[in-house]
């Protein structure tokens, strides 16, 4: 068995669709050493799997055991044992099995393949939206980015995939995530209604985005800085790094941070992207703490802010949110609360709410990957109890709509306008809600009376992408 950490991440495989944040990498503990067995039959894999929920999980009193014999895939054993923390809203499928080869590949070059394309769906309107397309994958190459409705797949209206298979039909009609997968789209944006033959491709995702990545904003005769973050994943690093010393050459000590579509991702990553906004920070200063169970409180570990060349010391921070903000993104959020009080705001919508950490469990034989809740996750004044979101802890929290309409980094854009006025220091609407997973409001069209219910298209089985991207094919 091979052991690494991932914290703040996994909203894993509701059928419903419903999930929201994906893994955070962190140091390795040492585990207690467990006996291989080289076979990989599915009971070997599921004894397996039970030792590991009883040597790590963080809420090892509401282990639901169960017959192994009933059950056909390590997966759904997997979640029959945290049914119970499921119910009690602590585990809400954060606990997983995947891939070790296609996790290594994303965590560490964002390497993935698909239309590359974030999908949002309205399943009672029964219509699909794109919210974001990827810089050099198939959809942005042919023309479709966000904004767009797609009509129909494969000459089958959404509508009708909807109505007769609900939101299951939508991925299934899309195909898997294979190089070479075909589909044919019938697309409506700006431009007109078109087919578009589009093919999935394996591509590298880009953390922050070259189009709309980073941002200066002039307010009143004052600079604002905008950093848009996919993903928390290893390439992050350079290109926060390289983002944040524009800001810093433009003087610049007001910042929105857009991590609306960010589910999650390394806690090392986590931990530069505070450190890059800490620069009136000191090296005793603690970003956060990840805590493990009573008996594993020796895996302890103390995260603290670090020096970095392109920090800036913003006096004003907004961070753009939704309930697809989950893990590593509230973590942030979450760790520079102690330091900025009201001067730092929750725009948009409430978080998907998960203060708690996976450790990365490896059968490397068999290929899998036991994404395990194995820890919590706190500030420097102990406060990490967010499963609700983090909408009702802010001290500063605006609604705002997410306008697909409106290209990402715009600032007419109502999540970046109303960040933009926080900063200005005008009033907005706060934040009400409980969060609990639910997606936040997303609009087509500013003008329309009722908002749709737009959500994020999620597998029953996601990959690494899509549980840190919510919506990603």
């Amino acid at each position: 068995m091979v052991l690494a950490l991932a914290a703040c991440g996994g909203g894993g495989s509701a059928p419903s669709g419903a999930g929201g944040g994906g893994g955070i990498i962190a140091p390795t503990p040492t585990p207690t050493p467990t006996p291989i067995n080289t076979a990989c039959s599915l009971r070997t894999r599921q004894d397996w799997a039970l030792a590991q929920f009883n040597q790590w999980y963080l809420f090892p009193d509401t282990l639901s055991y169960v017959n192994p014999a009933g059950f056909s895939n390590l997966s759904d054993y997997v979640d029959a044992l945290t049914s119970t923390a499921r119910l009690q809203g602590k585990d809400r499928f954060f606990t997983y099995v995947t891939s070790i080869a296609e996790e290594n590949a994303y965590y560490s070059s964002g390497s993935t393949g698909g239309f590359g394309m974030r999908l949002y769906v309205d399943s009672s309107a029964r219509r699909l939206w794109v919210s974001e397309t990827f810089e050099g994958a198939p959809a942005l190459l042919a023309g479709i980015d966000r904004g767009a409705e797609i009509l129909s797949i494969g000459g089958t209206a959404v509508s009708a995939i909807i109505a007769s298979q609900g939101q299951y039909g939508l991925y299934t009609a899309l195909g898997g995530d294979s190089a070479g997968v075909t589909r044919s789209l019938q697309i409506r944006d700006g431009a007109g209604t078109r087919n578009v033959s589009l093919t999935k491709a394996d591509f590298n995702i880009e953390p922050v985005s070259s189009r709309y990545g980073l941002r200066i904003f002039t307010d009143n005769g004052r600079k604002i800085g905008y950093i848009n973050l996919r993903t928390f994943i290893t390439p992050a690093v350079p290109a926060l790094r390289t983002a944040f010393a524009t800001l810093k050459g433009q003087g610049i000590d007001e910042v929105i941070v857009d991590l609306r579509y960010n589910g999650g991702g390394a806690v090392a990553v986590a931990q530069t992207l505070a450190s890059l906004l800490g620069g009136a920070r000191h090296a005793s200063d603690l970003f956060t703490t990840l805590k493990f169970r009573p008996e594993q409180s020796a895996e302890n570990s103390p995260y603290y802010f670090q020096a970095e060349a392109s920090a800036i010391a913003p006096k004003r921070i907004a961070f753009i949110g939704s309930a697809s903000t989950a893990s590593a993104s509230e973590l942030v959020i979450n760790g520079m609360r102690p330091y900025l009080r009201s001067e730092i705001a929750l725009v948009g919508e409430n978080t998907y709410g998960k203060p708690v950490g996976q450790i990365a469990l490896d059968k490397s034989e068999c290929d899998d990957r036991l994404r395990l809740i194995a820890f919590a996750t706190v500030n420097a004044d102990g406060q990490g109890d967010y499963y609700n979101g983090l909408a009702p802890v802010m001290e500063q929290s605006c609604r705002a709509r997410d306008e697909l309409q409106y290209p990402l980094g715009d600032q007419t854009e109502d999540m970046v306008a109303r960040a933009v006025d926080f900063l200005d220091g005008r009033a907005c609407t706060r934040i009400t809600g409980s969060g609990v997973g639910q997606f936040g409001v997303v609009s087509a069209d500013r003008n329309a009376v009722a908002l749709p219910d737009l959500r994020p298209l999620v597998p029953e089985n996601p990959s690494a992408p899509q549980r840190d991207m919510p919506g990603f094919f």
